[in-house]
């Protein structure tokens, strides 16, 4: 399938690593150019120099998302630099688990506030864009009680509920928003190898969760994100969907 990418302009957030690096690498082997932005400037050249790789354009900075200023002034750096965005994908998070005001702040303003400020920064763009798309990357902690209820959660489920309210306020203008809420993923690095070493029996426990006897892969999410961004998803909007191969028991109406 010709996923219809070819040419187009997409920001994804925290794509140095993970599920963001895979989505990142997906729309550039799809013929997509693609802005990035991470913490870490080596990390983010690093990752630039790979997607050129694939023979598309490629644009990064460090950015903590946290900082709404930064990354509004960052993605109409990009905007200008390409005459315009097509797609954003929002996919930071601050991964904060306590339930001390410190870690609702993190999550607020990482998860929530640079979901909404991605947004807003492109949205003047995406207004001109004919294949506008935005794509938020939730959880399923965002639909059921797991380890990670408190401010994560919390958080990841708000932003499905904002997305989806975007779907609807922006369908008039062609201008499509979705959700792809993943599963328990696995990769080096990333936030389960490190329970896997610290935690042995929280690891152990949630990967016996899984039906699959496994977790999933960022490439596995990234197709997901990907397809979802794309013109060959045209008219879906508005929908969660959720990655995590049965992990989830919820019906999903």
């Amino acid at each position: 399938m010709d996923l219809g990418l070819k040419g187009l302009r997409a920001v994804v957030t925290g794509a140095s690593k993970g599920i963001g690096r895979a989505i990142a690498e997906t729309f550039a082997q799809e013929g997509a150019n693609v802005a990035v932005c991470a913490r870490n400037q080596a990390a983010v050249d690093e990752t630039v120099a790979s997607l050129k790789q694939a023979g598309v354009d490629s644009l990064g900075a460090a950015v903590d998302v946290a900082d709404h200023a930064a990354l509004k002034r960052w993605v109409g750096e990009v905007a200008t630099r390409w005459g315009g965005v097509d797609i954003v994908v929002a996919n930071v998070s601050a991964l904060a688990i306590g339930q001390d005001e410190a870690s609702w702040r993190r999550e607020f303003e990482t998860d929530m506030m640079g979901t909404v400020q991605l947004v807003d920064a492109a949205m003047p763009h995406l207004e001109q864009s004919k294949a506008a798309s935005i794509v938020t990357i939730s959880s399923v902690s965002a639909r059921e009680i797991d380890f990670a209820a408190g401010p994560y959660g919390v958080f990841k489920a708000a932003i499905v509920h904002y997305t989806q309210g975007l779907a609807n306020q922006l369908a008039p203008k062609g201008i499509r928003a979705n959700t792809v809420s993943p599963g328990n993923t696995y990769f080096a690095g990333g936030v389960w190898e490190h329970i896997r070493n610290t935690n042995p029996k929280l690891y152990a426990d949630s990967l016996a969760l899984n039906p699959m006897g496994r977790m999933g892969t960022p490439q596995e999410m990234a197709r997901a994100v990907v397809f979802l961004a794309s013109p060959a998803a045209s008219f879906i909007s508005g929908t969660n969907l959720v990655v995590d191969g049965a992990l989830t028991r919820g019906v999903q109406l």
